[in-house]
């Protein structure tokens, strides 16, 4: 049974974002001068002026660079990344044309790595602090730390790389364009009673060398917030540990039974795991699978899912199946055009030709 204070929860989650939001253009300095800013650590880290170079480190790498590429200063000012798992440089080369010019460091690069690039300022996840903010401090190169976790400390973190950039008129545009997203999905599940939010189970899929497994994020990741947010009730919070995605078995699942499951992909091909499950007589006997609410979570060049932007696209889409009879006439084409015009300022063309063309999942 759901305890009262998880009723609460989905309304204090949006608040919390909103307030957030409401916040993201202040700060203090700026203008090309003496600045300094609060990291997602709680240091104030000084600037002499905004960064001219800047270089991305650590693990998650690759989704601050996709938030660092939604400020033009933040696209020229980064000279160096390091190569990781997830491969959105084919993104960012229709970002910016000038990516190969980038310097791409080995994963978990040390200081002899980043020295030579010469930064200004390196940007990490918070938890590199152990393994990057000694060396590099004495080598007297800063380091800024970000979240980028969850949707409040997404905004937040976003909010300070505007102050870090010196672009703060750029971070209240973005701050905006979540604002009104949150704020129709806020208004729509205000009040909903628990009889009213199906329960859900959300999955990550992986197949390694024919061995496949399902596995459920922690309760307080962002792929469970989601849901709560767009009116759902996530079966898996009890059975889930805090570390990482926790690995259940079919028979767990049946156990629960939810009312609709999504599944994530990390190798793109969601709505295809999702026509295999339901060929399969083992997930026939699901009631999800039996009322066609399963679906393939979506995504472009990576899932939507993902603590990245594009994690607003997730919420409007999941927002639409999880309360299809409150998301009224959302148009999630549309929406992916406004995200990707507005927040990587590109050309409505190149999106269709980019973008649109390749979406996956279980889309309109």
């Amino acid at each position: 049974m759901l305890r009262p204070d998880r009723l609460r929860r989905p309304t204090l989650l949006l608040a919390a974002v909103l307030l957030v939001l409401s916040a993201a253009a202040c700060g203090d300095g700026g203008e090309g001068g003496a600045l300094s800013v609060i990291d997602a650590l709680g240091r104030t880290v000084p600037f002499d002026g905004p960064p001219e170079r800047i270089v991305v480190a650590g693990r998650g790498g690759l989704l601050i660079v996709d938030a660092l590429y939604l400020f033009p200063e933040g696209r020229d000012r980064l000279v160096a990344l390091e190569e990781r798992g997830q491969d959105i440089q084919p993104f960012l080369a229709v970002v910016d044309p000038g990516w190969e010019e980038k310097i791409m460091l080995e994963a978990n690069a040390g200081p002899e790595q980043i020295a030579p690039a010469d930064p200004d300022v390196v940007i990490a996840k918070s938890a590199m602090e152990e393994a990057l903010g000694a060396p590099l401090g004495a080598l007297g190169i800063p380091i800024f730390y970000v979240d980028l976790e969850t949707p409040a400390t997404y905004e937040r973190d976003l909010a300070a790389l505007g102050r870090v950039l010196d672009a703060a008129d750029r971070a209240e545009a973005v701050a905006a364009f979540y604002r009104e997203r949150l704020d129709r999905v806020a208004g729509a599940t205000a009040g909903l009673s628990q009889d009213a939010r199906p329960t859900v189970l959300l999955v990550e899929y992986s197949n390694e060398e024919g061995a496949v497994a399902f596995s459920v994020p922690p309760a307080g990741w962002l792929q469970t917030t989601m849901v709560e947010m767009a009116g759902g009730d996530p079966v898996w919070t009890e059975a889930s540990e805090s570390g990482g995605w926790t690995v259940v078995g079919l028979e767990q699942i049946a156990a629960w039974d939810p009312d609709q499951i999504y599944v994530v992909d990390y190798n793109r091909d969601s709505a295809g795991v999702v026509e295999g499950l339901k060929a399969d007589s083992r997930w026939q006997a699901l009631a999800a699978v039996r009322s066609g609410d399963i679906y393939g979570f979506p995504g472009d060049f990576v899932s939507w899912d993902q603590p990245d932007p594009r994690w607003i696209l997730g919420l409007t889409w999941l927002f639409t199946k999880v309360q299809p009879g409150l998301a009224g006439d959302i148009d999630l084409n549309g929406e992916v055009h406004a995200f990707f015009e507005q927040m990587y300022l590109l050309d409505p063309a190149v999106v269709e030709a980019e973008v649109i063309s390749r979406l996956f999942g279980s889309l309109p």
